[in-house]
């Protein structure tokens, strides 16, 4: 079901905001309770097992849902039959060809169509945070290919099962903190809007890639670990709205929601495509241990079987990707980009969270 826009200007930091964000959602047809664990499979990497292998764990785990960030055939075909639900995507280099119909629906029937209905793609997210690109060009032609791979999904018959979104970071929004501050950078509003146009339109998510720990690793003297961790502690109170945040992935979350809300769409939901935390980095990366990505992920995994919500949407079941499966032996950057793995690439474990 679509969720109109909404007409409403947003009183800065006023509890009839607060109110009106909740009734948006009294009514607003999203699903709660469901299912909402799920891994990003990356392949980044030269020594990963094979994707028949990879199902084997993943079943032994019980995941029943992954992200890929491609459209990779091999993973396609191995996963046929298997109950996974699939989110794959578009990349960067190919956002401004799709545009084009015909484009998008070459890509649809050569990427996606072959491999349905034995494979369960339930996603396409076009592009991997291209707000986080210089390339105006990129971030301009955004929304006319998301429209573009939804009609072509439309015209095959697909467009009811696979949604399409955009999986976007943090750096989109100018505040965070408190959450009913937040609100989009000011030179990406005329760029976000039209995307949320289209989520709204098609009763999709807005994907977010969220990870607390950066936020730690900046500023490790003034934010709390234990409020990073998902460890007991004091936490924060939102001074505007008097929600009680025990984490900072749930404040991170209501402020996306607050910042929509604030260029009128209360109603989208918002879904956490990636967040984890890096087992091992450089001294400088300041968290990065084996200790604190066991207990972040270990924590994490705890509120998702309780199908928890955030303060702002307490009802409504919290879908989060965790980054990631595998560690990544060839990602660029430094030590800690290739350790968020749960698993090492010879399939035992980085560390316990307690999924098997």
């Amino acid at each position: 079901m679509a969720v109109l826009r909404s007409s409403f200007t947003v009183p800065p930091f006023s509890v009839t905001f607060l109110l009106l964000v909740h009734l948006f959602f009294s009514d607003s047809g999203l699903i709660r309770g469901v299912s909402s664990v799920g891994i990003n499979y990356g392949q980044v990497a030269n020594n990963l097992p094979s994707p028949d292998d990879v199902l084997t764990l993943l079943k032994s785990l019980k995941i029943s849902k992954i992200r890929i960030y491609d459209t990779n055939p091999e993973i396609l075909t191995s996963f046929a039959n298997s109950n996974i639900d699939i989110i794959v995507t578009l990349g960067n280099q190919l956002v401004g060809k799709v545009v084009d119909p015909q484009q998008a629906l070459d890509w649809v029937t050569t990427n996606i169509k072959p491999y349905l209905p034995a494979t369960n793609i339930s996603g396409i997210s076009i592009g991997n945070e291209p707000f986080n690109s210089d390339d105006s060009l990129l971030m301009l032609n955004l929304a006319p290919a998301m429209a573009s791979i939804h009609a072509a999904l439309v015209q095959l018959g697909l467009g009811s099962s696979i949604q399409v979104s955009s999986a976007n970071s943090l750096a989109i929004l100018s505040n965070s903190f408190p959450p009913s501050a937040a609100a989009f950078r000011e030179d990406l509003v005329g760029l976000i809007t039209p995307m949320l146009q289209f989520l709204a339109d098609t009763g999709s998510p807005f994907w977010i890639n969220a990870y607390p720990y950066f936020a730690y690793k900046s500023n490790p003297t003034s934010v709390s670990l234990n409020y990073v961790l998902f460890e007991p502690g004091e936490g924060m109170v939102d001074p505007y709205t008097n929600l009680h945040y025990d984490n900072m992935l749930y404040a991170q979350v209501d402020a996306v929601i607050f910042a929509m809300a604030r260029v009128g769409f209360a109603g989208v939901e918002v879904r956490v495509s990636e967040t984890g935390w890096p087992s091992k980095g450089d001294s400088g990366e300041y968290g990065a241990s084996l200790e604190n990505a066991g207990a972040y992920n270990r924590n994490l995994l705890k509120r998702q079987f309780e199908k928890e919500g955030t303060p702002l949407r307490p009802e409504q079941s919290l879908e989060v990707y965790l980054f990631a499966l595998f560690n990544e032996n060839l990602k660029p950057g430094p030590t800690s980009e290739r350790n968020y793995g749960l698993y090492r690439p010879d399939g035992s474990k980085a560390y316990d969270v307690g999924l098997s």
